[in-house]
């Protein structure tokens, strides 16, 4: 993980990659307590599925959301969020993302 894009430590590891007709990658991220990733968006959307931990996603313009181990979680293709740990927990989850990524500001003090 490109750490540039991020508030705190996290690691990501791949299970799936593939590039044509359009990249799709498919890892395991785990974000330690506290950290979350900037804004950002995909060009396919992106799914998320919670394996462990407490944490948030938060989509432009909507409220911050509380997720948790089995919640399932997607964005739209192109619609600009954030997600990552709560204050207290680390969290983990699988990432399904479609299309390219374009990363975005800081995601700033949005409430987690």
């Amino acid at each position: 993980m490109d750490e540039a894009h991020l508030t705190g430590p996290a690691r990501s590891h791949p299970l799936h990659v593939t590039l044509e007709p359009q990249p799709v990658r498919v890892s395991v991220v785990r974000f330690e307590a506290g950290t979350r990733n900037h804004w950002h968006r995909h060009a396919g959307g992106q799914v998320l599925h919670v394996l462990e931990g407490e944490g948030f996603v938060q989509a432009r313009g909507a409220p911050a959301r509380r997720i948790g181990t089995g919640d399932t979680v997607s964005a739209a293709a192109g619609e600009e969020h954030w997600h990552g740990a709560g204050p207290d927990l680390p969290m983990a989850h699988v990432a399904v993302s479609i299309g390219d990524i374009t990363w975005l500001e800081p995601s700033g003090d949005e409430p987690v």
